[in-house]
């Protein structure tokens, strides 16, 4: 499977997710703050080069990936917040994602997926802020999905990626770092792509 082909992938098992965290929400009501960008300006998010090569394909085919790449080279902004960020206050704590559809797989699960508690019991993957500004709201959305209520695993989707290139998904960087490494595989590959056509 090519780079491509693996995109297309990672794709499908995006908007599969998608729909079951629609499910999720709309049977939970539990959501973030509107306009909150507390997880996206957080520099220690770590994400895969995998789950990033949509984003790089589209910059690709919209003749912006060099230029990203080459702002992402600047050794100051890879160590800041998600560059598909845009910040809307002044503590960069409220804004949103620029890019929101090519988002990566962490974006898409936080908020919105399970993990197994040290009990083994399914809890949310979630903030302090959704913990204690909507705590009543949350305690009732955990018991529920111990019960009955559905809601994505992210472990389970991180072996679907895992699935698609264990290479390119157990490899854990910060999110620019994921995201300039992604831009570097697209544009690897299409330069060969391209010199092979000829």
């Amino acid at each position: 499977m090519n780079l491509q082909q693996k995109t297309l992938e990672v794709k499908t098992v995006f908007d599969e997710l998608d729909v079951e965290a629609g499910k999720y929400i709309s049977n939970s009501n539990l959501t973030c703050f509107t306009g909150c960008g507390q997880c996206c300006a957080n520099p220690k998010i770590n994400a895969s080069v995998l789950e990033f090569l949509p984003l790089a394909f589209d910059l690709y085919k919209k003749g912006k990936a060099e230029e990203v790449l080459e702002l992402l080279s600047n050794e100051k902004i890879s160590d800041e917040y998600c560059i598909l960020y845009k910040s809307t206050g002044q503590d960069n704590r409220a804004g949103s994602c620029s890019d929101y559809n090519n988002r990566g797989l962490i974006c898409r699960l936080f908020g919105n997926s399970s993990r197994k508690n040290k009990n083994g019991e399914k809890e949310i993957v979630t903030c302090k802020k959704i913990k204690t500004g909507k705590n009543e709201q949350f305690l009732a959305v955990s018991n529920s999905i111990k019960i009955d209520l559905e809601i994505p695993s992210g472990t389970d989707f991180y072996y679907r990626l895992n699935n698609i290139d264990s290479q390119l998904t157990e490899d854990q960087f910060p999110i620019n770092v994921a995201i300039k490494k992604s831009l570097e595989a697209v544009l690897r590959f299409m330069f060969y792509q391209e010199n092979q056509e000829v």
